[in-house]
C-alpha cells in the first residue's frame, strides 16, 4: 500500500502530534523565609505533603489564611521550597470574594502587584506586593522546545479536545533545564474545558 503523502516537514508533523499533559493548579502560596518565621515561628521547617510534577517541587501539609478588604480564605497550601520572595496565586473567582484587584502574571513577575494580608498560626504579615492570577504557561525543557519549534518567553495557544474543549490563547512557553514538560492552567480554566490531570493538550504556535 502506497504511504499517504502530506505536505509537512517532519518538524511539523511532530508538532502536531506532540501531546502535552496538563497540570490543574488550585490557589496555593510560595513563601519566603522571613515570612514563614513570621507565621510559624522562628527556624521552622514546612513538612512535605508530596512531590510534584516539577523537579525540586512539592506541596506541604501547612495551610495559611489569606485575607482581603471583603472577605478571607482558609486552608490555603503552601508549595516548597522557600523563596527569595512571597507569592500568592489565587483564582480569578477569589478576587470578588477578598475584594481584590489583580492580573494574569507569570511567577515571579511581582512588580506592581498587590498586598494581601496572610495569616498563620504564630502569626501574621501584610506583603507590600506578590498577590497574583497565574498566567497559564508551559513548562518544558531545552529538548522539548526544540522538538516543538518554541523557545523560552514565546506566548502560544493550546487546544483541549473534547465535548467542551476549545483553545486557549496566551499561553506562556517557560523552558529551562530545571522544568518537566506540562502546562499548567487553574481550576477556572479548567472547569470551562471539562479538563482533568489526564488530559493532554496540542499547541498550536
Amino acid at each position: 500500500m502506497e504511504a499517504l503523502q502530506t505536505n509537512l516537514t517532519p518538524t511539523e508533523a511532530q508538532e502536531d502530534t506532540y501531546e502535552i499533559p496538563v497540570g490543574v493548579s488550585n490557589r496555593h502560596i510560595h513563601l519566603s523565609k522571613e515570612d514563614l518565621n513570621s507565621l510559624f515561628g522562628d527556624g521552622y521547617q514546612m513538612a512535605k505533603l508530596k512531590d510534584l510534577s516539577q523537579p525540586g517541587q512539592y506541596a506541604c501539609k501547612e495551610t495559611v489564611t489569606i485575607c482581603g478588604p471583603k472577605g478571607a480564605i482558609e486552608k490555603v497550601r503552601i508549595l516548597g521550597p522557600v523563596r527569595s520572595k512571597t507569592q500568592v496565586e489565587i483564582l480569578e473567582g477569589d478576587c470578588y470574594k477578598l475584594g481584590v484587584v489583580t492580573e494574569p502574571r507569570l511567577s515571579g513577575d511581582l512588580q506592581g502587584t498587590p498586598g494581601i494580608t496572610i495569616i498563620g498560626p504564630k502569626g501574621s504579615v501584610q506583603t507590600k506586593e506578590g498577590l497574583i492570577v497565574a498566567q497559564r504557561h508551559i513548562h518544558m525543557n531545552p529538548e522539548d522546545a526544540k522538538n516543538l519549534g518554541v523557545h523560552d518567553g514565546q506566548v502560544v495557544s493550546i487546544e483541549i479536545n473534547g465535548p467542551r474543549g476549545g483553545i486557549f490563547h496566551n499561553v506562556a512557553v517557560r523552558a529551562n533545564d530545571a522544568s518537566a514538560l506540562e502546562c499548567h492552567i487553574d481550576i477556572d480554566e479548567a472547569n470551562a474545558m471539562n479538563v482533568n490531570s489526564l488530559t493532554k493538550i496540542r499547541l498550536i504556535k
